[in-house]
C-alpha cells in the first residue's frame, strides 16, 4: 500500500531529523490519525511517520505552542509564513489543520 506524503521545504530537514518539528499546519489535507505518511524534505525522503492526530483551528486561534511544535519561535512568525505560502486563500477566519506526526 502506498503511503500518503507530507512534503516540506528543505529548510525544515534539520528540524524534522532532530524531531523538533512534530506538526505541520495545512490549509488542505486528507491525512487522518493513524495514517502512515512518507516525510519528504526538498528532494529527500526523511522517513515514515504516523499521524497521531489532526486538530482543526481557525488561523487566529493558533498559539505560540502551535508555532513552536511547527518549528517556529512565535505565532506571529508562523502566521507570516502561512500567509506567504497561501496568499489570498487564507485569512484569520480560515480553518487550518494541525497535523501531529511522529517519525518512526
Amino acid at each position: 500500500m502506498r503511503h500518503k506524503k507530507l512534503i516540506f521545504k528543505s529548510k525544515y530537514l534539520r528540524d524534522l531529523l532532530m524531531r523538533r518539528k512534530v506538526t505541520t499546519i495545512r490549509l488542505v489535507s486528507d491525512v487522518k490519525a493513524g495514517d502512515l505518511v512518507d516525510i519528504i524534505a526538498g528532494d529527500l525522503k526523511v522517513g515514515t511517520a504516523i499521524v497521531e492526530s489532526v486538530e482543526v483551528k481557525k488561523l487566529r486561534d493558533l498559539t505560540d505552542v502551535d508555532a513552536i511544535n511547527d518549528g517556529y519561535n512565535t505565532k506571529e512568525e508562523l502566521i507570516k509564513d502561512l500567509l506567504k505560502i497561501y496568499g489570498k486563500r487564507i485569512s484569520n477566519d480560515s480553518e487550518v489543520k494541525i497535523i501531529h506526526f511522529k517519525l518512526l
